[in-house]
């Protein structure tokens, strides 16, 4: 499918992918060299737990391109009803709402791209560009970025690979200008809108795998709340007792590890890993995080002000 024939350009296909990008950075790692002839390329960076380094400390957080993919892959229909309304972008109006709203609009973007539901894409790529013209994200990218942006333009993964193009050049531009309370806002907003989907696929259609992608978010949840902690907004602060409450229901899910002996193939010389890991959680912990999530989010989105 021909892109340009819905409009849409470098310069806006390079704010969209600054939505994604920051809850998909790996931070730290080398460029790699993006593929400009008419393959189909996916940069699988996007699809990792990204490690950021943010004042000497690693934080992991799972990407949302990461948590699409598992949810496609279950077999889950495409909802447009679980993402967040395009044109609400009009009704934030300060940094905290927009920031925390262009980070779940970037995980929005994420899904639709993975169920290649275009005609949805242009309103939520018009409602980042709207929210990272306001922050200033757009100040990310340069000529060459964009010329690079629109010459994968009609790849069909494209989206991963503007994502893999696009990052690294954010990241930079928000270290440098010192702004780690917007990216962090933007990351967890983007965690929290995963965490949406993966709630809301569970409930379409249950799977230990996607059970599995909830219960094992303790870890994210923890470097979510310790991302914000610096920040001391009002709103700031009122964010992290929110998502420290819901660390307490994580605080009763459990891991259970079975070693078992690995065997070698001898003739293949390949060695089979075959410990389980095994999550404890219950229906009730399950429905306890549907709704605090459902709390946190609702909140979020609604922001006017």
């Amino acid at each position: 499918m021909n892109f340009k024939k819905h409009m849409f350009n470098s310069k806006l296909l390079a704010v969209c992918c600054a939505s994604i990008l920051f809850v998909t950075s790996c931070g730290g790692d080398k460029p790699k060299e993006e593929d400009t002839n008419n393959k189909d390329v996916v940069d699988t960076d996007t699809a990792k737990t990204a490690v950021l380094n943010v004042g000497g400390e690693l934080f992991s957080v799972p990407s949302p391109i990461q948590t699409a993919m598992l949810i496609q892959k279950s077999g889950v229909t495409y909802d447009k009803a679980v993402l967040n309304i395009s044109k609400n972008a009009n009704t934030y109006t300060n940094d905290f709402a927009r920031s925390l709203n262009l980070g779940i609009y970037g995980a929005d973007l994420g899904y639709v791209s993975m169920y290649n539901q275009t005609q949805d894409a242009i309103g939520y790529l018009a409602a980042v560009k709207q929210l990272a013209d306001k922050l200033g994200v757009s100040a990310a990218f340069d000529q060459q970025t964009m010329k690079r942006i629109e010459t994968n333009i009609a790849n069909k993964d494209s989206m991963l690979v503007l994502v893999g193009i696009a990052y690294r050049a954010s990241d930079a531009y928000l270290k440098t200008n010192k702004r780690t309370e917007v990216s962090s806002l933007i990351l967890a907003g983007g965690w929290i809108e995963s965490m949406h989907f993966s709630i809301n696929a569970y409930k379409q259609k249950p799977s230990n795998e996607v059970k599995f992608r909830i219960a094992e978010q303790k870890q994210a949840l923890g470097s979510i709340i310790k991302l914000l902690a610096s920040n001391t907004a009002p709103e700031a602060i009122e964010l992290g007792k929110q998502l420290s409450d819901l660390a307490k229901v994580y605080d009763g899910i459990q891991f259970k590890y079975t070693f078992v002996e690995p065997t070698t193939d001898s003739i293949k010389k390949m060695t089979y890993i075959n410990s389980t890991n095994e999550v404890l959680v219950s229906k009730e912990q399950i429905e306890q995080i549907t709704a605090k999530i459902q709390e946190i989010r609702t909140k979020i989105t609604n922001v006017q002000s």
